[in-house]
Order: structure tokens, then sequence, then C-alpha cells
């Protein structure tokens, strides 16, 4: 009777079944499903043909023996007790990971070097010579896996990962591993006949489908593997494998009609997918074209299937363009594909709700850690209606009250805005309360800012209504989505996907009130000109004519340009910050502002404010709500430290100075009879300087003129 032996294959998390079916149709026998693979018994030559052909898995391992450990004593005896001489010779070298601990082995490298050891002892002992250990490519690879006192050690047949078929000579940022794309198009339920990626980045999974469908070997083009490199190597019997897998290969490819096509918008992508189909020997088989799949045709003769893993968009702030890009597509496929299967791969289940298609089945797989969603959908097989251009637009009814309201506000803001020679102001502010955010328009950007949503709503619910906010906002504005930037409060994991979708210059110029300022969209958490200040900039720039100017936590110098702009006879402008203080003389440049007599102050505020011996006739402070400083009680609080910083105020104010104060602590007390006790009086202009765009909200921020009493 052949022998049976024990074997082991591993797989992506979620592949377990599909691995476990695979195995069979490859001769294995008894499968069991394991966390993350399947244990296996099956016969050596059985093993190479898996090694050979499977899809799916990730490596495949012999198990040579199974024991207790107890100790570190344990581990070295049933080791040193093998015969390691008649598994491989001296002149391999090897390698051994481990995997899991206990309370004898704690660490996984202490665990592979006692394995070390007791193989090296053996051959000392036996052959008076030992092999040498190779960290990279070695020639045997043995792995110890340690679950409670139970140890396994099993020698790995395949070397480098079964994932690595040998086709691939470039990738985009993120691809999907082979295998993972392999269980993707057995998901897809797609067998052979016409295939579509309209995304196809470097074409792994048109690759992958056409390989199975011509019935090739996942491993037909790899020449090595650690089984080769074992006494026990039947050469005669894998020369056999491969030579039948090859001569079918050969054939199948060679009388074959079937097309494949795949789409990329990135040349550079696309480049490497074509190095790759050559490599794969598929250049006859899979066509790959330039084209953006907003632009998606049906040029086809027959129905087919469709597959696509598009960009996940985990940096929310290329969000925008990826919802225009799946609502756009979702109706291509709906007004062109009648008939068609369509699969679409993606972490992010909101940006698959926006293709706008009802999925008949849907499995989790994980894309490394990442849980990912294939989702399934059958395009109606009614009549293609007559091809007509597809809008961006939504349907009217698509979050009907925000998309009413944002209308509204546009119709009379960009009136007023216009009246007003400004170009950057509030379009909506959490008019309603379903639809929590901010939108901001930057001359021809747009800022969404989400707001804290209330407890009650679930976060998948809050999710989703930012993302209408996104699109509803994008529909009516009619915006280019890489002008949006979206800024989320929760934390963001990972990196993105693929590469940037599209570098868009987003630092321009702005116009308020006839002064000029630079904003920056995307690379710092505000753009450089608080807009709700608007109307505080304006008032100092009528107060300032002949007077000493200073701006205290000036950010980019807004105030001190509208100051100078207004008449200053002299400024300084301190902040702590060098980044904002070029921000601000890149200001001063943009009004053609001279800095003869205007100052730039790279300082802690409070440190230089405490030994300041000049005069000002007009103090304009904005401090942050809190703030750490060596000059304070460990840290700054405005409400706690507000009269310590005006009796510093106080000692630099002209006999006829006028301060005016800000900050944007909500329920902020001023200390009123404090301030009395210093000589000075306050008078509360929070309501004259907030303007018709931020009517809405009545805590964004606090404004007082303070004066000399009498």
């Amino acid at each position: 009777m052949t022998k049976l032996n024990t074997y082991f294959a591993s797989s992506p998390k979620g592949l377990e079944l599909l691995l476990k079916e695979e195995l069979i149709e490859l001769g294995a026998q008894d499968c069991r499903e394991t966390m993350a693979g399947v244990a296996f018994k099956s016969t050596q030559l059985t093993a190479y043909k898996i090694c050979l052909w499977s899809r799916l898995a990730s490596r495949v391992t012999l198990q040579l023996k199974t024991f207790k450990i107890f100790d570190v004593l344990d581990l070295y005896l049933a080791v040193s007790g093998m015969h390691w001489e008649k598994i491989f010779d001296l002149d391999k070298t090897f390698a051994v990971s481990c995997s899991g601990t206990n309370d004898s082995i704690r660490d996984t490298q202490f665990g592979a070097l006692k394995v070390k050891d007791g193989i090296v002892d053996r051959f000392t002992k036996s052959m008076s010579d030992r092999p040498n250990v190779a960290k990279n490519d070695p020639d045997v690879r043995i792995h110890l896996h340690i679950r409670r006192e139970e140890a396994t050690l099993s020698l790995d047949l395949c070397g480098n990962g079964l994932h690595q078929r040998g086709y691939r000579q470039g990738t985009g940022a993120a691809p999907l591993k082979e295998n993972l794309a392999a269980a993707i198009i057995k998901r897809s339920g797609y067998t052979d006949g016409l295939l579509v990626d309209p995304m196809c980045g470097s074409a792994t999974l048109l690759i992958e489908a056409a390989l199975m469908a011509l019935k090739v070997p996942a491993g037909i083009l790899r020449t090595r593997y650690c089984f080769q490199q074992l006494n026990d190597f039947d050469q005669s019997g894998w020369e056999e494998l491969v030579a039948q897998a090859k001569y079918q290969a050969r054939k199948n490819i060679a009388n074959t009609d079937l097309k494949v096509y795949g789409f990329d918008k990135s040349w550079r992508v696309l480049d490497q997918a074509k190095a790759n189909v050559r490599a794969a020997g598929l250049e006859h088989v899979i066509e790959l074209e330039a084209g953006d799949a907003k632009n998606l045709v049906n040029d086809f003769t027959s129905e087919g299937t469709l597959i696509c893993n598009p960009p996940y968009g985990e940096r929310m702030g290329e969000q925008p363009e990826l919802i225009v890009l799946h609502q756009v597509l979702g109706e291509r496929l709906k007004s062109e594909f009648s008939g068609w299967n369509v699969a679409f791969f993606s972490s992010n289940p909101d940006l698959l709700s926006r293709l706008g298609m009802r999925a008949n089945k849907q499995y989790k797989l994980f894309n490394g850690g990442l849980e990912c969603f294939l989702k399934l959908y059958q395009i109606s097989s009614v009549a293609r209606q007559v091809k007509a251009h597809v809008e961006t637009q939504m349907s009217p009814g698509f979050a009907e009250e925000f998309r009413n309201r944002l209308k509204k506000n546009i119709k009379l803001l960009s009136k007023w805005a216009k009246k007003e020679n400004i170009n950057c102001y509030r379009l909506y502010d959490a008019d309603l309360p379903n639809y929590n955010a901010a939108i901001d328009l930057y001359d021809d950007w747009i800022v969404v800012q989400e707001y804290q949503a209330p407890k009650d709503v679930p976060e998948q619910k809050a999710k989703q209504r930012i993302m209408d906010i996104v699109a509803v906002t994008l529909d009516v504005t009619g915006i280019d989505p890489n002008k949006l930037v979206l800024k989320v409060r929760q934390k963001q994991k990972g990196s993105n996907q693929y590469e940037k979708l599209q570098q868009v210059k987003s630092v321009f110029t702005v116009s308020e009130y006839g002064a000029q300022f630079e904003v920056n969209m995307k690379d710092y958490l505000d753009t450089g000109l608080f807009i709700d200040h608007r109307l505080t900039r304006q008032m100092l720039g009528k107060m300032s004519a002949g007077k000493r100017f200073l701006n205290l936590f000036s950010y980019t110098g807004s105030a001190s340009v509208h100051a100078i702009l207004g008449g200053a006879e002299s400024s300084v402008t301190v902040d702590m910050s060098n980044t904002y203080l070029d921000w601000a003389k890149r200001n001063f440049e943009l009004n053609n502002i001279s800095m003869r007599k205007h100052e730039v102050v790279q300082a802690d505020c409070l440190s230089w404010l405490a030994r300041c011996e000049d005069k000002f006739d007009l103090i304009f402070i904005d401090p942050p709500t809190f703030s750490n400083s060596k000059r304070m009680e460990d840290s700054f609080d405005v409400e706690r430290d507000h009269i310590q910083l005006f009796t510093w105020l106080e000692n630099i104010l002209s006999a006829r100075g006028e301060i005016v104060f800000s900050n944007n602590k909500r329920n902020f007390k001023l200390d009123t009879e404090a301030l009395e006790k210093l000589g000075l009086k306050a008078k509360n202009i929070t309501e004259q300087n907030r303007s018709k765009d931020f009517a809405r909200n009545k805590n964004i921020n606090n404004c007082w003129l303070v004066t000399r009493v009498g």
C-alpha cells in the first residue's frame, strides 16, 4: 500500500473551505479545515502535485513529528533524537522558524534556536560535521509550531510562498496576493468566457482567471521548491508531473479563443501589467488598454463577467473622487451591461453601496489583516436601453432634505459673498440634525468637516451620512472631486491601497475685502485662514490707521495683513511656529507689504509678552483654549489664566490703546471684576463680528473689545 503522509496547507483567513475543496480535487485525503489552513493526508507525489497546482494555498508543510514539551530539555531531546541526516545532506543549508509559545518556550526566536541546536548536534554526533544555517533562501526550511504542551515539527515543501507564481514583474502600490486573487475569481463564479476588469492594476485578477480557465497550473513558472533538496525527493515522478503540466498548458493556450480584457488609467501601472502578462505567457489571451473606469462602455459582442478590485480609499481625504467613481460606474453597469455577472472586492462596503446595486451574494475575505468583502451582482437581463451619456448626477431623491438645504444656502450666500467681495465662506453649518457637518467654500475648493455624531446615532449610520453629504455636495456644486477635502473625526487605519488617484495642487490664493491670502487645502489640519474671524479682521483694518499694532498667536498673519493694509504705522506679529510665520511672510508678499516697519517674531507668545517693554495702540490676541507653557502652571488654560494674560497686556497697552480679545472656548466667561481691578473694561462684540454665513453657530468664537477705564 502506498504510504500516506500528513501535511498541512496554509491559506489566507477565509479561504479554508475553498482550499479544502481544491485539495480534494487534487487527490488529498482526510481533509480537515483549521484556522487559516487545511490538514490532509496524501502520497508524496500528490503533495508535489498540490504544490504545483494549488491556486489557494500559501505553502504546504510535511509533518515530521508531534511531541509534548514541558520544558526546554523536552524540545531539545525530541529534535536531537531525530535522524536529520536521512532527511537532508550536509551540503544543504537550512533555516528554522517557530510559531506559538508556552510556559517553557516563551519566545519564538528561542524556540527556533533550540531546534537549530538539536539539528546541528545530531549531525555533529552522527557525521562529525554540520550543515550551515542560511537566513536567506535556505535549501531546507524546518518549522516548529507550539500549542500549549504540544509541539509539531514540519518540513516546508515550498520555499517561497506558493502565491509567488513567478510571473509578477511589477506591481502597483499594494497588489493582491495571487492566491487571494484566485479565491476572488473562484467565489465570483467565473470559469471561462468573456472577462473584463475596468481597474486592472497589475492584472493579477485577469492572469489568475485566465490560468484557471485554461487549466494552467498555478506554479508552472516556478523553478525551485524545497522538496527538491530533500533526500527522498522523487525526481522522476516530479519531472513527469511537470512535463504533463507544461504540455497541457501549451496546448490549452495555443488552442484557446478565450479573451480577457483589462483597463487602467495609469500608464505606469499598465506597463507593469503588460510585463506580468507577457511573463505569464498570456499576451494572446489578455488584452490591456488605457482607460478610465468612469468612461467604461460596453463594446463587447456577448455577455460576460466583470470583476473589479477598486481603490478602497482608506484615507478619507481621497474618498470624494472614489464616491463619484463608484456612483458613475454603477450607473454605467446598470445602463450598459445588462445580463452580466459583476463582482466587486473591497474593504469599504460604504463605497460599494454607492454602486446603487443590490448584491445577490456576499463573502468575507481578508487581504492580510484587512477585512474585505466580495459582493456579487447580477445585472438584470432586460433589453439594453439605448446608450446614453451617463451623467454624474444622482437621482433627485438622494438625501433630498440635505440637497434642498444646500441648494438654498448656495443661492443666498453666493450673492451675499459677491457683494461682500469675498470668495471663501461657509455654505452649510449642521443646518439639519441628520447631516452634522460644516461645508466651507474656498474659491473653487470645498472643505467638508464632520462634527461629532450624537451618541444615539450608530457609527455605521454616521459614516453613511457623511458619505451622503460628500456625494450630494459634489452633485449640487459640480465641483471637481479632487478639489473636495473631507476631514473626519474617526481614526483612519493603514495606508491607501493605491497610489494617490490624482495629484492636484492644493495651495492657492483667496480674496477677502481686498486682501489676498494663501490657503492650503490638504497639508495641515486647518487651511491657513479662519473664515469665522473675517469680520474681526475687517474691523481691525478699520481701527488700525496710524497705530502700532501687535498680533499675538498670529497663526498665518491674516489679522496683521488687514491691519497693515488699513494703515497701521508699525506692527509686530508673534507666533511660536516658524511654519506659520513663513506663511505669514508669504501673505505679506501677496499684499505687497514691505517689512521695513513690520516685524515677524518667532517666540512663545506668553514668554514674549511677559518680558515685552514696548507699547502698542492696538492689540489683537486670539489665544488657544489650552496650551503647554513653561511660563504658566505647566499649562495655559484661557479661562483660568486670561487675567494673568491681561495683566501683561495692560503693561504694554498705550494710554488710549485697544485690545481685541478672541477665543473659541465654548461658554467662556470673562472675569470682568478682575479686569476692572487692572483698570480695564470689556465690551462684548461677538454678535456684531459674526457674519451671515456663521449666523447659525452661536458658539464658534467669543470676541471682546477691551479698553482702559475712563
